[in-house]
């Protein structure tokens, strides 16, 4: 085999393994989030996978190219088909818990696809005759480390970014297609894989049978819905999870949180020609019809101006859209705003780990003028008894001392919960009353 063919093919199996690696951590994010927790696991099994390809293909010993031919022809099945979104939202949808479609997916997607192409380097080191052993493992690792690199940046960077997610997969399908009809003995066999193979990438990524716009940071979907007194209601969805919420009522009618998180700041505190920081775009609705004040929208995604204005609000966004990370906007910024709002989510109730730390809502009110004004919309369990809302309101009063903290549904497991704290206060020390020493008429009496 000549040694050009041989490096293409290690360079494919490198540059689809690692893409699939992102691909999949990407269509997982609508359904478990991007948390530490879940990123980890599934790079951990994937390298499990492909320790295990390695020592599977080092036991070949005769048909090497027929070997990696079948192998890539599997695999661009298994990346066509499996990492599609129709197919990850559908293991989601039908498998409760989660965790159980996620294992699923790893289990039958992603690692079968890494333990096929980790016998790739292996197998075909066999027929580097013409080099010594070192030689042969060393530029075939090379040209597979090189794929890797090459997959996992132009994939992210260049493929997710102008053309979509199923763009990506289509590319690792087709590459792995190619490849095997490569390498496959001459004849109508090869020429019939390769074709069904990409004939069903093609099929289930180019016409999906649904009507979500991916980016490389989320899913987006506007559906109508019927809410009682709502005319034309429409909801938008972002990674699966209710963002906002606009109707064709006058005036319009929105999400419940975004309605109180208005109402705090135009009637309650009155706020006219201020200055109002947004994290998290959401559906631009806090801003909508709202003359009175400048707002400065922060989204990673720079898509989702585009979708929302199209697709959800159907007109132009009321202020400013910068995109940028949330925590890093907060820490680099000169400006100061009378207000900051944290509507921050990665999918269901992940706030993405990096926004819920001291670190960050330091940043947060380090951006507010002195006597501004920070609200939060979390989502935590409606009674704020589980550790996650105990410790999350801890942090942020670690900060700002005393904040108020409004469910807004306590009929629910899961509720918003928005928290309002001032940039005046402080954390201070606590004294509580006791039978012993009750301090409380001298407490009042100093705070009046």
């Amino acid at each position: 085999m000549p040694r050009h063919l041989l490096y293409l093919i290690v360079f494919i199996e490198g540059f689809c393994s690692l893409g699939a690696e992102v691909i999949a951590l990407r269509r997982l994010v609508p359904h478990v989030g991007s948390a530490i927790v879940v990123t980890a696991p599934t790079i951990g099994f994937f390298l499990l996978a492909l320790a295990l390809g390695y020592a599977s293909g080092a036991k070949v010993s005769a048909r090497f190219a027929q070997v990696v031919a079948r192998n890539f022809l599997i695999s661009a099945l298994l990346a066509g088909l499996g990492l599609a979104r129709l197919t990850v939202d559908g293991l989601f949808a039908h498998l409760q818990p989660a965790g159980v479609a996620y294992l699923i997916f790893i289990g039958g997607v992603l690692c079968p696809l890494a333990w096929l192409l980790g016998q790739t380097v292996p197998v075909l080191t066999n027929l580097m005759k013409h080099m010594r052993a070192g030689e042969a493992s060393g530029y075939a690792l090379y040209w597979s480390t090189l794929g890797s690199f090459l997959g996992s940046v132009s994939l992210s960077l260049g493929v997710m970014q102008w053309l979509g997610v199923s763009a990506a997969v289509l590319v690792c399908a087709l590459l792995l297609a190619l490849g095997s009809l490569r390498l496959a003995a001459p004849g109508w066999r090869g020429w019939m894989g390769a074709a069904l193979a990409s004939a069903g990438a093609v099929a289930i990524n180019v016409f999906p049978a649904t009507d979500v716009h991916d980016t490389p940071y989320a899913d987006y979907a506007v559906t109508p819905v019927a809410l009682p007194g709502s005319v034309d209601a429409r909801a938008f969805f972002v990674n699966n999870s209710l963002a906002s919420l606009i109707d064709a009522s006058e005036p319009p009618r929105y999400a419940k949180y975004v309605t109180h998180l208005r109402q705090i700041l135009l009637e309650d505190l009155g706020f006219k020609a201020k200055d109002i920081l947004v994290l998290g775009a959401g559906g631009f609705t806090l801003s909508h019809r709202e003359p009175f004040n400048r707002y400065t929208f922060v989204d990673i995604d720079p898509q989702i101006r585009e979708i929302a204005e199209t697709r959800f609000l159907k007109g132009p966004i009321r202020g400013d859209f910068v995109v940028d990370d949330a925590r890093r906007y907060v820490k680099r910024t000169e400006r100061r705003f009378d207000a900051v709002v944290v509507d921050v989510f990665s999918s269901h109730t992940s706030i993405p780990g990096h926004l819920v730390t001291q670190e960050f809502w330091h940043d947060a009110r380090r951006v507010l003028v002195p006597e501004g004004v920070l609200l939060a919309n979390l989502i935590l369990d409606g009674r704020l008894e589980t550790p996650y809302a105990r410790n999350l309101l801890a942090t942020i009063e670690s900060v700002f001392g005393r904040c108020a903290v409004e469910v807004l549904h306590r009929d629910k497991p899961l509720s918003n919960v928005i928290v309002s704290c001032h940039a005046s206060s402080q954390p201070a020390q606590t004294a509580p009353y006791t039978d012993e020493r009750n301090g409380a008429d001298v407490d009042l009496a100093r705070s009046r």
